[in-house]
């Protein structure tokens, strides 16, 4: 493998594993909120990250490369206080949606610093098309916790 492919393998495990902690994170959120439409956009979201990582982890074995398998430990921390949160708090949706919103921000820098770094056209492509949804989903949290705020 070339010291370019190693590059992109090692930026696209950053984003797998930053699509596996979404995953986790909308799946914790989808736990903890009380209100139905919630849980369920929690769960589509979900399910939305788990096949954006599938198909980083396609390209990263095209390339040659070892896929990303786990989440981060700092995703770890962040579901765990969102556990914390939603038992103190007695599943107050407001808060949980701002510690998903919280998430969403970090996602949406781990796609924009990938971005920045020179990737093969094809992927470069896949990676917009990803980055896309992290801001589609980042504005659609952030406008329904701000309905929640009233």
């Amino acid at each position: 493998m070339s010291d370019s492919d190693n590059a992109t393998v090692t930026i696209l495990n950053d984003l797998i594993e930053t699509c596996r902690d979404g995953k986790e994170g909308f799946l914790t959120c989808a736990e903890h909120v009380t209100a139905p439409h919630l849980q369920e956009l929690f769960r589509r979201r979900a399910r939305q990250c788990d096949v954006a990582a599938q198909q980083l982890q396609e390209c990263v074995l095209e390339l040659g490369g070892q896929a990303e398998q786990g989440t981060s430990l700092g995703a770890d921390l962040h579901r765990r206080w969102i556990d914390l949160r939603a038992w103190v708090g007695g599943k107050d949706d407001e808060a949980i949606m701002s510690e998903c919103e919280r998430g969403e921000d970090v996602a949406q820098q781990h796609y924009e610093d990938a971005l920045k770094q020179a990737l093969p056209m094809d992927i470069r492509e896949l990676v917009t098309r990803q980055y896309a949804g992290v801001i589609r989903n980042q504005d659609q949290i952030r406008a329904l916790r701000r309905q929640l705020a009233g």
